[in-house]
């Protein structure tokens, strides 16, 4: 059974980020739905990684996805925080059990701002972790918690990304990833 994951983006989110979790879940014969919030498919990353989304968020909203995924960056994660049909699927996918991910500034600015982390122990970039509240900080680069799942940043994204593949489709295709990959185990 093929998985599906969609990932939202928005002018300034990072680029390593975002490119990452586009590129794993791919290799993990993912369906990867990248899809902009912005009024045109074409957004910029927070470096200047210009970037083409597959279509726009709004075009996708009532389809299901195994996973929904945010990547970080400023003011991109901002962006996508204040984005309401997003935090309405976001929040969906947290009720009915599905994974839901974020990256850098994205838990604290948008997972945060959607009510999604309540009592969960989660990570985020660490100067964003004062913004929480209801929930657990710890410092690692990434954390499970659930059907949450949430990354420090850049350095992060790999490990991250790797994450979700388990998360969605198990060990096996994570170890057979990492290994094509060079990753070391």
């Amino acid at each position: 059974m093929t998985r599906r994951a969609l990932i939202a983006v928005a002018d300034g989110v990072e680029d390593i980020e975002t490119i990452t979790l586009i590129d794993v879940l791919r290799r993990a014969e993912v369906e990867v739905v990248v899809a902009s919030i912005e009024s045109r498919r074409m957004f910029t990353c927070a470096r200047g990684t210009r970037v083409t989304a597959d279509t726009m968020l709004v075009d996708v909203l009532a389809q299901d996805f195994d996973l929904i995924a945010l990547p970080g960056g400023m003011p991109g994660a901002q962006h996508l925080a204040e984005h309401v049909p997003l935090a309405d699927k976001v929040r969906e996918q947290a009720r009915v059990g599905k994974l839901f991910a974020a990256i850098c500034a994205a838990p604290a600015l948008a997972l945060q701002s959607y009510g999604v982390l309540r009592q969960r122990r989660m990570t985020c970039y660490p100067a964003f972790s004062d913004r929480l509240s209801g929930c657990t900080f710890v410092d690692a680069p990434v954390v499970v918690d659930g059907n949450c799942i949430t990354a420090q940043g850049p350095a992060a994204a790999l490990e991250f990304a790797l994450t979700l593949v388990e998360q969605l489709v198990g060990r096996g295709t994570r170890k057979a990833v990492a290994e094509a990959m060079l990753v070391p185990a």
